[in-house]
């Protein structure tokens, strides 16, 4: 394991030509402290969880005292955001401090969210306020430094505020991602009719992220039918598990199929096929199912960003592997979470009248497959844990007998089933009733849950008797609670 001053930078996006961005220094706050940390992210950087309890640690990490090697930088990028392309965004309130490579050689961006004003700041929102583990490709939360005084109304020493729908805390955040360049980035420099620096842009991304396409005769289109099946995959697993990113516009695509930027983000509680976690959204452009087709529409303006690199038809051939690779592997999520071993035809079908019936009868998405996982497939056995979830249970009769059929159709014995969905059915997700009560006890100075719900969600699959009610259907005030691009 190292030690922080044992980190190795190597910033190779801030040494790319001037136009890529803006060097910064941050704003850090004064006397900040640590609120919370993730130990598996430490871990990927070789640091030990006690290396973070040094000052040295928040002050490097909060922008006060950056490392030796650090090169704070602030990416420039535009994009399309709810259809409609803006053309200059960028690093608003977040800096790059810089790249690390760990001992095994993986590279991991250092990105500080809420570190300040910067060249592409909007607004004034240059702070923050204050999804790994259900196997989703996502960008890690690695430190959290807030302000030291998080007391109430009439403490004699208030935090920094930050004004969004209301005044709140004010927060930075450490984020740690393979790399953060977007769909965006490429949009960028192709209207501004940069074009050497599209390809500058792609030779960078393909040598650190694609190396097996470095060089290469070709490179990129094979470049970009790689970021079409990865984008493919990626909202395939966000579909089965129940996942709304909520605001996909291009600037928040990640390059590497990765899930970046999902401030106003929802797990399904009802499944709701249309449902909508982004208040913003009001025409339900990001809504959950539409999600799919977003996804293809947003890999066409990468596309159309890439064009003086490959050619149109290589564009189209790459779009056009994109449904069938989102249908397969979503195929395969689904048939996993039912218990499924073998492909089969009517697998679609059985899976379509399911989310049928379960809309129907608002019945919640993480509860009902977890406690798919005890059905019992010999006829006449008891199943109203999972049938009493229906408003009306002879709806669920009629698939469960379906389903039933299919489990003996393939031999499945009922243990060995059990056991193969409670590790892909997840029990806890990050649902936005507890991240409330998360977020209203750190208003009043308890960040206790904070650190126990990271320690919840870095094993959902598991029994966590101490957290069993977060396992449960929302309270009445928890239902369809309503956050947005600020949240």
């Amino acid at each position: 394991m190292a030690t922080l001053e044992q980190l190795r930078f190597d910033n190779t996006y801030a040494r790319l030509p001037a136009g890529f961005g803006a060097r910064v220094h941050p704003s850090p706050f004064p006397d900040a402290k640590l609120v919370s940390v993730n130990p598996a992210a430490l871990k990927l950087l070789d640091l030990t969880p006690e290396e973070a309890q040094r000052p040295e640690f928040v002050a490097a990490m909060g922008g006060a005292k950056p490392l030796p090697g650090m090169e704070p930088f602030a990416m420039v990028y535009a994009g399309h955001q709810f259809g409609v392309y803006v053309p200059r965004l960028g690093d608003g309130r977040a800096l790059l401090l810089g790249e690390v490579r760990d001992a095994a050689g993986a590279k991991w961006d250092l990105h500080l969210k809420g570190g300040g004003p910067t060249p592409f700041s909007r607004g004034g929102r240059t702070r923050g306020a204050a999804l790994h583990h259900p196997r989703i490709p996502v960008r890690r939360g690695h430190a959290r430094p807030g302000h030291p005084h998080h007391a109430g109304p009439g403490h004699p020493r208030q935090p920094a505020p930050v004004y969004r729908e209301a005044v709140e805390t004010g927060a930075m955040l450490v984020r740690m991602a393979p790399s953060h360049v977007r769909f965006g980035t490429f949009e960028f420099f192709h209207y501004t009719e940069q074009t050497g620096h599209v390809a500058t842009l792609a030779d960078h991304v393909i040598a650190e992220h694609f190396p097996h396409l470095a060089g290469q005769e070709g490179r990129y289109p094979r470049f970009y039918a790689e970021v079409v099946e990865r984008t493919a995959r990626l909202i395939a697993q966000w579909q089965a598990v129940g996942f709304a990113h909520g605001v996909m516009n291009t600037d928040n695509m990640s390059i590497l199929g990765l899930t970046l930027d999902y401030g106003p983000f929802g797990f399904l509680d009802d499944f709701e096929p249309g449902f909508i976690c982004n208040h913003s959204d009001d025409r339900g452009r990001y809504a959950f199912d539409q999600q799919p087709r977003i996804g293809l529409w947003n890999l066409a303006c990468l596309g159309e960003a890439l064009l003086t690199l490959i050619s149109e038809d290589e564009a189209r051939a790459a779009l056009a592997t994109y449904q069938p690779t989102y249908n397969a592997h979503f195929m395969d999520r689904m048939r996993a979470k039912l218990g499924l071993r073998e492909a089969r035809d009517e697998d679609r079908e059985l899976v379509s009248d399911l989310f049928a019936r379960m809309a129907e009868a608002h019945v919640d998405y993480t509860r009902f497959f977890r406690a798919l996982g005890h059905f019992a497939s010999v006829d006449g056995a008891d199943t109203r844990p999972v049938r009493d979830m229906f408003s009306a249970p002879e709806g669920f009769d009629a698939w469960a007998g379906r389903y039933r059929a299919r489990l003996a159709a393939e031999g499945s014995v009922d243990a060995e089933r059990h056991a193969r969905m409670t590790r892909v059915n997840p029990k806890y997700v990050l649902r936005n009733w507890v991240a409330q009560e998360a977020i209203s006890r750190a208003e009043a100075g308890d960040f206790s849950l904070v650190d126990r719900l990271l320690g919840v969600l870095s094993d959902p699959f598991a029994e966590h008797p101490d957290a069993e009610p977060y396992a449960a259907a929302p309270p009445a005030w928890g239902r369809h609670l309503a956050v947005s691009c600020s949240s």
